[in-house]
């Protein structure tokens, strides 16, 4: 008895501190920061504990070094590594404008940066907590073994009564012992962390561990439009103005209604606006309509810029020529915003998507792992959206929703039988995410659909998607060997008390060669599923967005912002 208890003592200790350790290792490769920083003051570049540095402060960062700060390029240019939070292996060009990320190594070059997070606000930080926390969600796998191990307590204890009298005492302390449910409950966490190590140095941030049972659920997956099957940044196609104003006004316009807006049409307008090198005036009133438009007033004019919703919406007349160019547009797979001044529409800005170049191939990795149904749903119009599912192949689309309806197309979809997967990234995807049996979003989303989104795609492209599924199906696969290699050794021994008078020791032996064996698998290494999808070479993915060419660009575009002013 005291064997045995002793034996379930150091047990439960070896198995704690294997998890401990197991956690830490996964944790500390977020949080293994530089103690010191460069400051760059008064001209001067002063070295400072990275504690002491706060936002607006201007960190020197050369070849080399590792960044300890999130924050903005305001100087320089540099090849960084960030593949311990993307997982890419190509290097990412950075120059003044581009955000980048605590705990990156620069491999070239020298930067000056603009502090804007610190500590445990960072990027790097944020992912350490996430990680720590899904460390502590439980599979139904482990509750499951955990219900076992409460409910087989008492017929244990009945069964090694019973030997008693046929077995005598150590029969019995032996059968006490194979009890085997208690020594899994640790093992199976050992799983959690072994695919959670993998799919966090591969650019995959599981925020809920039980998404990897869930995935084994999902027959459809449900793809936003803008931003997740196309590229989240539109660009500028035909600018259409009515007689008396020129392509330039119709810019100027936009780009000043946009001016304070950080979604990526804004984004391209501004950009437009800089390639024609246009000075834009401040604005002085702005209302924004999510998913609709905007109206500013300025230099006493009121110019509304939106789609032809948000216009017709307004009490606008859109010109017989625009309706036109509007039609030509859509059927194309194009959107058009309107541009009005003084309550009259007086032009048109054609918006072009480019459809990822990863996005084909990973829906026809997705048929392969057994998804029955793939679907488009989008905020754009019917001939964009068509299009679109048409080129990638999709079962269905779904265009013209509003983002409240987009959620309820998600609950019709599970309502009919269906588990869904939705993979969303904007300010209208949250409630939808939250609606979906699993939700993955990209990085490069808005703060609201990160923070819904149960995984997320951590280099802001869709080739980790079907990546991911295949390692939900390893991992089940997994979980229950794990749980098979402990449990068979005490089953054998039960056998072997009652039919080959195995003693107490043989036994011990046993459950211990099942833990053993059992803690070897959970802990060995893990093949991250390589299905050969194409990267997106134009895209730094964690930071900017393609460069335009450096002879006609004058501003930098990041697309680190909040959903488009017409969904697209």
């Amino acid at each position: 008895a005291c064997l045995s208890t002793l034996s379930y003592a150091v047990n439960r200790k070896m198995l704690t501190a294997v998890k401990d350790h197991s956690r830490q290792n996964v944790i500390d490769m977020f949080r293994q920061q530089p103690r010191s920083a460069w400051v760059l003051i008064d001209g001067n570049e002063i070295e400072c504990p990275v504690e002491t540095l706060e936002k607006g402060h201007i960190v020197v960062v050369n070849a080399g070094e590792t960044l300890a700060v999130d924050g903005v390029v305001v100087a320089g240019m540099a090849l960084i590594d960030q593949r311990i939070l993307t997982g890419e292996s190509q290097p990412a060009e950075k120059e003044s404008g581009d955000e980048v990320f605590a705990l990156t190594t620069l491999l070239s070059g020298r930067l000056q940066v603009r502090v804007k997070k610190t500590g445990e606000e960072t990027t790097a930080a944020r992912i350490a907590q996430v990680l720590n926390c899904t460390i502590d969600i439980k599979t139904d796998m482990q509750l499951w073994v955990e219900t076992m191990s409460d409910k087989t307590v008492l017929p244990t204890l009945l069964l090694g009564s019973a030997a008693f009298p046929f077995r005598g005492a150590i029969g019995s302390a032996a059968l006490f012992y194979c009890h085997p449910f208690y020594k899994g409950i640790i093992a199976g966490a050992m799983d959690m962390l072994t695919f959670l190590n993998v799919t966090s140095r591969n650019g995959v941030l599981v925020k809920d561990g039980r998404t990897f049972e869930l995935m084994q659920q999902v027959d459809t997956v449900v793809f936003d439009k803008t931003g997740t099957l196309t590229q989240e940044q539109p660009h500028i196609g035909q600018i259409y103005a009515l007689p008396s104003y020129a392509e330039d006004d119709i810019v100027y316009y936009a780009a000043t209604a946009e001016t304070k807006q950080t979604h990526p049409i804004a984004l391209a307008i501004q950009r437009e606006a800089g390639l024609r090198h246009l000075e834009l005036p401040d604005i002085e009133e702005a209302a924004y309509v999510v998913g609709y438009g905007i109206s500013v007033k300025f230099a006493n004019q009121v110019v509304q810029v939106g789609s032809p919703r948000f216009m017709e919406k307004e009490g606008l007349t859109i010109p017989v020529r625009l309706k036109a160019v509007q039609a030509e547009s859509y059927a194309q797979g194009s959107s058009v915003i309107m541009v009005a001044v003084e309550h009259r529409v007086i032009g048109a800005i054609e918006l072009r998507p480019t459809v990822r170049p990863e996005a084909a191939a990973v829906i026809r990795r997705l048929r392969q792992c057994g998804i029955a149904s793939i679907y488009i749903i989008s905020g754009d119009h019917e001939f964009p959206t068509k299009k679109l599912a048409d080129e990638l192949g999709l079962d269905r689309y779904f265009a013209e929703t509003l983002p409240e309806q987009k959620a309820v197309l998600i609950q019709q979809l599970q309502r009919s039988g269906k588990s869904v997967c939705y993979v969303g990234d904007g300010i209208n995807d949250a409630i939808a995410l939250k609606e979906a049996t699993v939700s993955i979003s990209l990085r490069g989303a808005s703060t609201v659909a990160t923070d819904a989104a149960q995984v997320i795609l951590m280099d802001e492209s869709l080739r980790h998607l079907s990546q991911f599924f295949d390692l939900s199906q390893q991992f089940q696969n997994h979980v229950r060997t794990t749980f098979l290699a402990v449990l068979i050794p005490h089953f054998i021994s039960m056998g072997g008390v009652f039919f080959f008078h195995l003693g107490f020791l043989p036994v011990f032996l046993l459950a211990q060669v099942g833990l053993l064996a059992g803690l070897l698998h959970a802990l060995s290494p893990v093949s991250y599923p390589d299905h050969q999808i194409p990267t997106i070479p134009h895209m730094n993915r964690l930071g900017s967005l393609a460069r335009p060419n450096s002879e006609d660009s004058t501003k930098k575009i990041s697309p680190h912002r909040s959903n488009p002013l017409i969904p697209a």
